[in-house]
């Protein structure tokens, strides 16, 4: 095993089970590059992103393949209160304030607390410590992400975050764009997708959930059975940018629910994605544009497909909405799994 590093250059971690394989950076604990097998065994990187570390630095991209926080998505005019003391965050996203900030954990170099590359379930830890009043927010926290291959085609991500003084608010997402085409394919509305949430959080002019919590049925946004990303896309403005609730009973694997399924045709790629958290942003890069990535490959619009398991949207100024508060002392457990078929 790797020895610990608390090294402040971003470089790239590998991980390789023989099966996929998987490039991760300690800037933002960021998937880079992931490759899996196609029908035909056929290797493609299936996540947007760059070839070095450089760009994930100096480019203003659109958070590509990171982990954001302290508190993911958009905060309503960056203002909360808590413990009856109002708290202002920077408008990085007027007039919100979205992904933890000017610079959130998605823009900080985490320490490497293990790495096993390769062999029987290879994976890595990064380690970030959140001061208090970063961005902010109130308290230090303690935050680990551990990428790990648990089998052939399947990668889990485990993210803890423990508050140290201090409640605060802790929504953690991962932020990759998937294209099971391969990255460079152009964009995804010919994928199926079926989302296993009944209800969606709507949204007002810049985004921020009303605090109403709607039935998805007959309307665009019902993903409840396979259905192609594109076939109702034009009837919702920019593309989909939405937190579906996910309610949808279903088998459990390894406790967590099911909350999406994504599949390209053309190669049978599928995505199976597992969560124990409450809602999953739906979002198909609406506002990406003619960024160059990797391969010289130019991403457009909906050039990849999000989901970000999460707690909702501005939940911290609503009080319908599951909480995300943690008390000082206590551990915020969010888990994904990501399983690759063809």
């Amino acid at each position: 095993m790797a020895d610990q590093s608390k090294n402040n250059t971003p470089e790239i971690f590998e991980l390789n089970n023989g099966s996929m394989h998987v490039k991760i950076s300690n800037y933002g604990a960021t998937i880079t590059s992931l490759s899996v097998p196609d029908k035909n065994g056929k290797l493609a990187d299936v996540v947007l992103g760059f070839d070095s570390v450089d760009p994930y630095v100096k480019v203003l991209a659109p958070y590509f393949g990171c982990i954001v926080g302290r508190v993911a998505n958009r905060i309503k005019e960056g203002k909360f209160s808590l413990n009856g003391v109002d708290y202002t965050l920077p408008i990085n996203k007027p007039p919100n304030s979205l992904h933890g900030g000017n610079k959130g954990f998605d823009k900080k170099i985490w320490d490497v607390a293990g790495h096993k590359k390769d062999g029987e379930k290879p994976f890595i830890i990064f380690k970030y410590h959140s001061a208090d009043g970063e961005e902010g927010y109130p308290g230090a926290v303690a935050v680990t992400a551990t990428y790990t291959l648990t089998s052939a085609t399947t990668m889990r991500l485990d993210m803890e975050a423990t508050p140290e003084n201090k409640d605060t608010p802790i929504n953690l997402a991962q932020h990759t764009y998937w294209n099971l085409a391969g990255h460079d394919s152009g964009n995804i509305l010919d994928h199926m997708i079926q989302i296993w949430g009944s209800h969606v959080t709507p949204v007002d002019q810049f985004t921020v959930p009303t605090g109403e919590i709607l039935p998805v049925k007959g309307t665009p946004f019902d993903f409840t059975e396979e259905k192609r990303i594109g076939e109702s896309i034009g009837e919702v403005g920019l593309g989909y940018d939405h937190n579906y609730v996910l309610d949808c009973p279903d088998q459990e694997k390894e406790g967590l629910k099911h909350a999406a399924k994504l599949r390209d045709g053309a190669s049978s790629r599928v995505m199976d994605l597992w969560t124990n958290a409450p809602g999953v942003q739906f979002y198909t890069g609406n506002y990406v544009n003619g960024v160059v990535g990797k391969g010289n490959a130019v991403y457009g619009k909906h050039a990849g497909v999000c989901l970000e398991t999460q707690g909702f949207p501005n939940a911290i100024n609503q009080s319908n909405f599951p909480s995300v508060v943690v008390k000082a002392g206590e551990k915020y457990k969010h888990t994904m799994l990501f399983e690759f078929s063809a």
